[in-house]
């Protein structure tokens, strides 16, 4: 390896001297390299055939290296044909001061002057973004925002699959007034604090989807993979699947099994659950008991409520609440969800705040009909029951919800574009998650779910 290395700003004096010092060497006797008519000079790794030739300068770059990596620098550098390396070379960390080893890739099929020309030109277009950078970190080194726009840069670049990250850039997130700024960083936030997010957004009110429509709309419509003009349709007939409306189950050949059918809905008088405070929580557990009361006066569905709240504030006992025994067996019984505190995503968007405030669930009377309040969407509503007739839990969910929603005070937000609302653009559309428990030992004899996956992902 011969190489001649100096410190100095004209670039050419140790090209020549780098010459001079070969013409030397190989006028010596003996002295004889090898090389091929295809290739130029041999060596014994095929990525330095040709030239041989690796030229390099150590250059600080300390506003694209401001997050402390060389990402942003490998970035602009990678089109110009410039590797990025370490101060000590590959996989060595850059220096404290932003400094980086910058040189060609091309070794092979190109001539030794145009190496040595492509890295002066190569430096001159690196500094002019360097320089931008500088300007970009200037502008909003004092903005409020300054830290979650360099983390979603972060996110976006290391996490492709978070399509908040992908859609959230800066100057889309510069185009909202400050009041959507700060919504549209709340409704952010989980996907930066969770960049391994598939979606990584949460909304906060109802009507989020509309004002901040230029954000949600691209996201909802690549996650749900629509056409840019798809409108959802809301159609509860079923009289028209299965066999008149019966979807029998027992003709595939397969006993009782466990059925449910769950939607999420939200009233529009709320924020939704990431942007309540314990008190608005408190306010539409209060709210619901009213209909929840008209409910357990209704023979077909009777039931009670058991509810979370500590308290109602102010000295108000909650004539609801339960034990923390009675709790874990509701949630064993899979009739109440769990602890949302211990779940990060939610944790993020705000949605676990204030536990217990606002959590319950209220319980039919042959429990088969219950309604969550206070988890990811203000309310939960789910029929569930073992059977055979899959149809027997949609129809009554559906019953159930045109019982709930005629309920003064019950008004739950929709989208003219999007359907029922709910906090998670995923669940957008009909709020629905029908799902049965099945058994299938055959696909499944190894242990695990990965056969049966691959059977059902196509389905």
């Amino acid at each position: 390896r011969i190489m001649c290395m100096k410190k100095g700003s004209k670039l050419n004096e140790v090209f020549d001297r780098l010459r001079a010092g070969l013409d030397a060497v190989e006028s010596i006797d003996g002295i004889d390299f090898a090389t091929s008519d295809k290739y130029g000079y041999v060596t014994s790794c095929p990525s330095n055939l040709g030239t041989g030739m690796r030229a390099s300068v150590h250059i600080k770059l300390p506003n694209l290296t401001s997050d402390g990596t060389d990402r942003k620098a490998k970035e602009v550098a990678s089109p110009l044909g410039l590797s990025v390396r370490g101060t000590g070379g590959e996989h060595t960390p850059i220096g404290a001061d932003g400094t980086v080893d910058i040189s060609p890739r091309a070794r092979l099929f190109i001539k030794e002057k145009e190496i040595i020309q492509n890295l002066y030109d190569g430096i001159s277009l690196l500094l002019e973004e360097e320089k931008k950078a500088g300007g970009a970190k200037a502008a909003s080194a004092d903005g409020p925002y300054a830290a979650f726009l360099a983390s979603l840069d972060e996110v976006r670049a290391t996490q492709p699959q978070n399509l908040c990250a992908k859609y959230l850039t800066t100057d889309l997130f510069n185009s909202f007034n400050d009041e959507q700024k700060a919504i549209l960083e709340q409704c952010a936030r989980t996907g930066v604090e969770n960049p391994s997010s598939a979606l990584g957004c949460y909304a906060m009110t109802p009507s989020d989807y509309d004002v901040l429509n230029a954000f949600f709309d691209p996201v909802i419509r690549d996650y749900h993979g629509a056409s840019a003009d798809s409108v959802h349709i809301t159609d509860w007939d079923a009289s028209d699947v299965g066999e008149n409306g019966v979807l029998d189950m027992s003709k595939l050949g397969l006993d009782e099994l466990s059925m449910r059918v769950r939607v999420g809905r939200n009233l529009t008088s709320f924020n939704l659950p990431g942007a309540m405070d314990q008190a608005e929580r408190i306010e539409f557990e209060k709210t619901m008991l009213t209909a929840f009361d008209k409910l357990i006066s209704m023979e077909e569905y009777g039931g009670q409520v058991y509810s979370l709240t500590p308290d109602f504030g102010n000295g108000e006992e909650n004539p609801n609440k339960i034990t923390e025994e009675e709790y874990q067996e509701l949630v064993d019984a899979h009739i109440m969800f769990k602890n949302m505190d211990d779940d990060p995503y939610l944790k993020s968007a705000g949605i676990a705040s204030d536990w217990p405030y606002g959590r319950g669930c209220y319980v039919s009377a042959d429990k088969q009909f219950i309604i969550w309040f206070g988890e990811e969407d203000q309310l939960r509503i789910m029929c569930m029951k073992k059977g055979s007739k899959l149809n027997e839990v949609f129809d009554r969910l559906r019953a159930g919800l045109d019982a709930v929603e005629s309920i003064d005070g019950i008004d739950f937000a929709t989208s003219d574009k999007y359907g029922y609302v709910t906090s998670c653009p995923s669940n957008l559309g009909t709020g629905m998650r029908a799902s049965v428990h099945i058994k299938l030992p055959n696909l499944t004899s190894d242990g695990t779910d990965r056969k049966a996956k691959e059977v059902a992902s196509p389905l």
